[in-house]
């Protein structure tokens, strides 16, 4: 089997080179090692290197004292009482709530998901509290103008207008143009504003990973359920090490694009769909005066939300909805899928985002529903029809995109639902003659199932065409699979299939990935029947399109 085209190789991770070898003092008069290497210091500094290398090792643990209810403050680190055990937790906001102040934390060493609100009966207050470290002012150079003062102010303004003098050399770019003052104070302004967005998560994000190049930096986040590590070479073991990768969702949430400190205070302790009560995992924007209840009911047909049980009950009487507002496109013995426009459906499917919300932290889309279609699937029984997860896509995508977000309830996941999902979306595209890829960035969950299909069903395809695959290339394999040729030779390069022999690439399919397949065989798992599939793609006039703004 052999693939046209050019080498495809593996980059080196960069992330090991970037090493801090030295800490200047700021007046170029010393240079010390940080690393443990040598230090040259000239004779007339020995003083201030001696003060910096002091300075830089009395580094105080934070201070801890007993405190009481009324003395806890933002910031702090208390023990909690947690499943049976007492854990570390930092206090990220204290709200009153009838009558009595409740606790949202983060535990330390724990996935964001699990942050939460808590009484203060399950604060335990005879262990020492540690409070935060006050902030240290920032010294400035002799007759440094602060930065609060109007002269300040009117120096940043005065550097946002380029002047003619920066016209006239077009060379010296920047701050190089710029008077002494203003270089420090704009290091400065640098320095505390990298400290306080530093301040408004202190959970690690993988944001930055999943939009790193795919070669160098995708490489990180493998698969924890479906993919082996076992597939990966002996020489790669360190960049895919599974024990670092859980430790890495472990200790780190989905992808934040909201950095206001609202957004990353969970505002619902609980709520109620049918018959599940969930424990929401992030904050969505519902109508403030329903955080105040201790439970959020939301109907599982209409999706609407009420704050007491009293109204949710008076509300399920009127209701006459039994299953999504669009219509019925797949049906099998196990799940149907429905196709909503948001366009006609505008509270419907806003009320889906909001509630997808509560599960995605990367989600920014939840009022704006007219350029987007959705597609719920649901199970059936004597009630109607029960929404499992959907997933939504673009009318018209500019870069082929075939799902825009994906969502499966979490009552609901781990039973494979979420991969049936996926294989839905690459059902439409196989109808409508189109490559598609999801939308870029994927949370950390998201990247995990989308990684996990596309291994299954390359090899699937590779193995049980045998030997009719024998000689196929990755445009061949894109357009029987729908997936991009970028989404194929990244899997192919996870998988070490992708192999580099007399003067051309060919996919080498090892024992382990046919023993895998073999495995995955042996498991029983729904899947899409495209002959009961009942759609033609639809087609849209400009109008339709538009945002309604």
């Amino acid at each position: 089997m052999t693939s046209p085209g050019p080498a495809v190789q593996q980059p080196a991770n960069d992330e090991s080179d970037q090493v801090v070898d030295g800490v200047g003092t700021g007046d170029g008069s010393s240079t010390i090692a940080a690393n443990g290497g040598t230090a040259a210091i000239r004779p007339g500094a020995a003083s201030s290197a001696v003060a910096a290398a002091s300075a830089a090792a009395s580094v105080s643990p934070p201070p801890t004292s007993i405190a009481t209810l009324t003395q806890l403050r933002v910031g702090c680190h208390v023990w909690v009482h947690k499943d049976g055990e007492t854990r570390l937790a930092e206090l990220l906001s204290i709200v009153p709530r009838k009558g009595q102040p409740t606790f949202y934390v983060h535990y330390q060493e724990f996935n964001k998901r699990l942050d939460e609100w808590i009484k203060p009966d399950r604060l335990d207050l005879s262990q020492p509290v540690q409070w935060p470290r006050p902030e240290k002012p920032k010294k400035g150079p002799p007759g440094a103008v602060s930065k609060d003062t109007p002269l300040s102010k009117d120096r940043k303004n005065r550097r946002v207008r380029p002047s003619k003098h920066n016209k006239a050399h077009p060379a010296v770019k920047g701050k190089e143009n710029l008077p002494k003052e203003d270089k420090e104070e704009d290091i400065a302004v640098k320095e505390e504003t990298a400290t306080r967005e530093d301040s408004i998560d202190a959970t690690p994000d993988l944001s930055q990973v999943s939009e790193a190049p795919a070669a160098n930096k995708d490489a990180d986040l493998m698969d924890l359920d479906q993919t082996h590590p076992q597939m990966i070479d002996s020489q790669d073991d360190s960049l895919f090490s599974r024990e670092e990768e859980i430790k890495k969702l472990r200790t780190s949430g989905s992808m934040t694009q909201n950095v206001a400190e609202v957004a990353r205070v969970r505002n619902f302790m609980l709520i109620q769909f049918g018959k599940h009560e969930i424990e929401p995992w992030y904050f969505s924007p519902y109508p403030i005066e329903l955080t105040e209840e201790d439970c959020l009911h939301i109907c599982e047909f209409c999706l609407s939300y009420f704050g007491t049980i009293k109204q949710f009950q008076r509300h399920r009487v009127k209701c006459t909805l039994q299953h999504p507002p669009g219509n019925e496109i797949y049906r099998d013995a196990s799940v149907s899928f429905f196709e909503i426009d948001g366009r006609r459906q505008h509270t419907w499917c806003r009320n889906l985002c909001l509630i997808s919300k509560l599960f995605l932290d990367h989600k920014t889309l939840y009022y704006d529903v007219d350029p987007f279609l959705f597609y719920c699937m649901t199970v059936k029984d004597e009630l109607g029809h029960h929404l499992i997860g959907y997933f939504s896509k673009e009318k018209e995508s500019a870069d082929q995109y075939n799902v825009a977000c994906i969502l499966t309830l979490p009552q609901y996941q781990r039973h494979g639902y979420g991969r049936l999902l996926i294989a839905f979306s690459y059902e439409l595209s196989k109808k409508e003659g189109k490559l598609g890829s999801p939308e870029k960035p994927l949370s950390d969950l998201g990247l995990m199932s989308y990684r996990a299909y596309w291994s299954d069903t390359l090899t699937e395809l590779l193995i049980d065409c045998y030997p009719e695959t024998r000689d196929i290339t990755i445009d061949e394999l894109a357009t029987r699979t729908s997936m991009t040729t970028q989404d194929i030779l990244h899997t192919l390069q996870t998988l070490n299939m992708l192999k580099y022999y007399k003067g051309q690439h060919i996919i080498c399919l090892t024992n382990s990935v046919i023993e895998h397949n073999e495995l995955m065989k042996k498991k029983r798992r729904r899947r899409i029947d495209p002959s009961k599939l009942l759609w033609k793609p639809p087609v849209f006039t400009p109008a339709q399109l538009r945002f309604a703004w």
